[in-house]
């Protein structure tokens, strides 16, 4: 079921600066010393956006996706992916009701506001495709008939991305669909210290209380619809995107749904860093973890890791040689 959303006249500045530090807060509980990871997480669930975090094993990627799930008062739901799913493990099956001898559809994992898919590439392309319609339509198709997925509705997927055995590339449509993706990093010394001593990081994570309901999200995502984005600036954003395709290091660059996920993602981090408006510094910011994903390199490495290394050197290199607005 659509939740109401509240006006988003009816919440005001303070407020709607209040909740964003609140939701960031809660998640830091957890997840220690990466301010910036966490507040890019916020940034996409604010653009409606869907998350890919990929990193190498023990970084916390489940831990973060979680955090943020437990943050906000709506479903949440956990799809471990293996080799042996199908497409109907994610959305859901008709099964006959020997009562009534009708066909009953029972929803799968995906119809929930939060979907944590765990290890995204551990499952084959047919099952990964099932979730295309539902990140980029949030809706899915079963037995002929479109079902509407909550609101707010966001996938959290995580992968390694240096280990090959068991595992499937992500195709670029599916890429393409995720707004934005993250690295976690290695924590500091001190963090790393705070997450020894810690000891429970099950016991903490289930100890975090929703700070936002489902319609006062809904009513941040409507704010950062009126976020202003002045001329120059997505001129600027329209010249990276063009770039990334003219870059004599990459087959393919980033198509017209990154640039519109560029624009919407500089949005809504304005919008998180307490501003109405977008700046050049915003586009700097959000250019890698954008549209880095979206590019086909022509040299690709001798791993995953080293793929988005390249790529987010092409981002970084075009934002480089781009005049910026004043």
């Amino acid at each position: 079921m659509q939740e109401s959303a509240l006006p988003a006249e009816s919440i005001t500045d303070d407020d709607a600066a209040g909740q964003v530090h609140a939701l960031i807060e809660n998640v830091e509980k957890v997840i220690f010393g990466k301010h910036e990871v966490v507040k890019l997480c916020v940034v996409g669930l604010l653009a409606r956006g869907h998350l890919l975090i990929e990193d190498v094993p023990g970084i916390g990627k489940t831990t973060l996706a979680q955090s943020l799930a437990r943050s906000i008062d709506c479903s949440f739901h956990r799809i471990q992916f293996t080799s042996d799913m199908l497409p109907a493990d994610i959305l859901g099956v008709s099964v006959l009701d020997p009562h009534t001898n009708d066909f009953e559809f029972r929803p799968g994992p995906i119809f929930a506001s939060i979907v944590l898919a765990d290890e995204i590439n551990r499952t084959p392309p047919k099952t990964q495709s099932a979730l295309l319609e539902a990140m980029s339509e949030f809706q899915v198709s079963v037995d002929g008939r479109t079902r509407e997925l909550p609101r707010p509705f966001m996938v959290l997927a995580t992968q390694n991305p240096i280990e090959y055995e068991g595992t499937y590339t992500l195709p670029e449509a599916q890429l393409d669909r995720f707004l934005l993706r993250i690295e976690i990093g290695y924590p500091g010394e001190d963090d790393e210290i705070r997450i020894m001593r810690r000891h429970d990081s099950v016991a903490a994570l289930q100890a975090l209380d929703p700070v936002l309901s489902a319609e006062e999200v809904i009513a941040l995502q409507e704010r950062v619809n009126k976020v202003h984005v002045e001329e120059s600036v997505a001129r600027y954003m329209r010249a990276l995107v063009e770039g990334t395709r003219e870059h004599r290091g990459t087959r393919l660059g980033a198509s017209p749904r990154g640039a519109l996920s560029l624009f919407e993602a500089c949005q809504a981090y304005a919008f998180v860093d307490g501003r109405d408006y977008a700046t050049p510094g915003d586009v700097k910011l959000m250019g890698v973890p954008v549209l880095s994903h979206r590019l086909l390199v022509k040299s690709q490495g001798g791993n995953r890791l080293a793929t988005a290394l390249e790529q987010s050197l092409i981002i970084e290199e075009i934002l480089s040689d781009l005049p910026v607005p004043m």
